[in-house]
């Protein structure tokens, strides 16, 4: 009758090759870790204009929101080029169903003001037109 220990740590060495393996494909492989960045930097304008359309496509607020400054710029080389972003946003006077952002102004009135900080992170494959949102996270000033 044969041993069962061979047997198990055949199992065992394959289920942690399988499992290895799949974390692999989930994630990509990091080329070069997040770096600062210049904010005026052509993909890292971009980025930002789509974290805030998708900032503002997912807002409940009725009125637009738009970057007052961005305190922070790093990009990330995997599979993509991934833009880490820092922000403060503001409400502006525009209500969404106006479709109007980049060129509205900033609520004046102290009891329509709201200000937030957010964190974002945005996947961009410019040679295939792509950005994706890996990471949105806000939290009010």
């Amino acid at each position: 009758m044969a041993s069962p220990c061979p047997t198990l740590l055949l199992l065992g060495a394959l289920v942690a090759f399988v499992s290895r393996s799949a974390q692999a494909w989930g994630s990509p492989k990091v080329v070069r870790k997040f770096q600062d960045i210049p904010e005026t930097y052509v993909y890292v304008q971009q980025a930002l204009w789509y974290a805030m359309k998708e900032y503002n496509k997912a807002s409940k607020d009725k009125y637009t929101f738009r970057v007052m400054k961005i305190m922070k710029s790093q990009e990330q080389v995997t599979d993509s080029l991934e833009y880490y972003i820092e922000v403060k946003i503001a409400r502006t006077m525009c209500k969404k169903i106006s479709g109007e952002n980049e060129n509205c102004l900033f609520q004046q009135d102290p009891k329509m003001q709201k200000v937030a900080f957010c964190t974002f992170i945005v996947a961009s494959k410019p040679w295939k037109f792509e950005l994706n949102m890996l990471k949105k996270q806000c939290k009010d000033a």
